[in-house]
């Protein structure tokens, strides 16, 4: 499934060779993890032993990340999620946590419940879904057809979407709080919009956000998007220069995302969490979490 290594060198892939480090396993349950799945875990790792984290997860000691193979069936077939870290490793090593929001932060894409509100999310939707798999390669053509579809919708969707539709992801409260007693910053980014990453921002406290702008005139969306299209390039440059406002290397951010949109943001920060993602960026991560929520992040240190 993925592999935890320790915080990458800048501008390093996501899936580089792992450092000779003590490594531990931690596996996770979104329900309570039955004592039944121990010996089988503690076998299929090669580790030296086994301890409990919570009623939800275990630690397994000494691992040997060379068993990835056969823990992803058995994972797989058990819906746990399973994740090396390196020993010693802890949450307030790092400094910043950034955060895509369609399907990740949240659990919708925002552009396809605007485009029910004018009959064609169906349309929307099938276009979202080729982009964040990777199949339409240019995402700034992918955005502008679907926000030209939105023209004359009454900005009043918006609201409406935000109010109506729009639901953190389980665990995201628990994440963000973890994240931020642990001392880290945190930044929403975004190739959705300025509407609902701004209400996000002042309601879950977040530190940054960048996120597109759609243009409205009386009333009414143009179809347009006003400025810079934020796209991967876009997303991994915010991602670096946070990190530079910051003080830290990039190597000291978590980047959490779930589309082929993410990746380059995913690639240059030190620990890369592919969230429910599509299958490009969960073999890309550092981390793939497909049935736990974002808390799964607290529970790896």
């Amino acid at each position: 499934m993925s592999r935890f290594a320790a915080p990458l060198p800048v501008h390093s892939a996501v899936h580089s060779p792992l450092p000779v480090h003590v490594m531990n396993l931690v596996i996770q349950s979104p329900a309570s993890l039955p004592a039944v799945h121990h010996k089988p875990l503690l076998a299929l790792a090669r580790g030296s032993r086994l301890a409990p984290i919570d009623e939800f997860a275990i630690r397994i000691e000494g691992a040997v990340p060379a068993q990835r193979g056969d823990l992803d069936v058995y994972c797989g077939t058990h819906q746990l999620d399973y994740a090396f870290v390196e020993a010693g490793r802890e949450l307030a090593d790092f400094g910043l946590v950034a955060m895509d929001m369609d399907s990740t932060l949240i659990t919708i894409e925002c552009i396809d419940e605007i485009a029910d509100f004018c009959g064609l999310k169906a349309e929307v939707a099938a276009i979202t879904e080729a982009s964040m798999r990777g199949e339409i390669k240019d995402f700034n053509e992918s955005l502008t057809r679907r926000v030209a579809l939105l023209k004359g919708l009454d900005a009043s969707a918006l609201e409406r979407v935000y109010e109506k539709r729009l639901q953190l992801s389980p665990g995201a409260t628990q994440m963000l709080a973890g994240a931020k007693a642990a001392g880290l910053k945190t930044l929403l980014v975004s190739g959705g919009f300025t509407f609902f990453t701004e209400r996000l921002k002042e309601r879950l406290g977040l530190d940054y956000t960048r996120a597109n702008t759609l243009e409205i005139v009386d009333g009414k969306l143009t179809g347009r998007v006003i400025g810079e299209i934020v796209n991967a390039d876009v997303k991994a440059r915010t991602l670096v220069e946070t990190c530079a406002q910051l003080g830290i290397e990039p190597r000291r951010a978590i980047a959490i995302g779930d589309g082929s949109n993410d990746l380059k943001m995913m690639a240059e920060a030190g620990l890369s969490v592919a969230f429910r993602a599509k299958p490009v960026v969960r073999e890309a991560a550092s981390v793939a979490f497909n049935f736990v929520g974002l808390d799964g992040l607290l529970r790896l240190f």
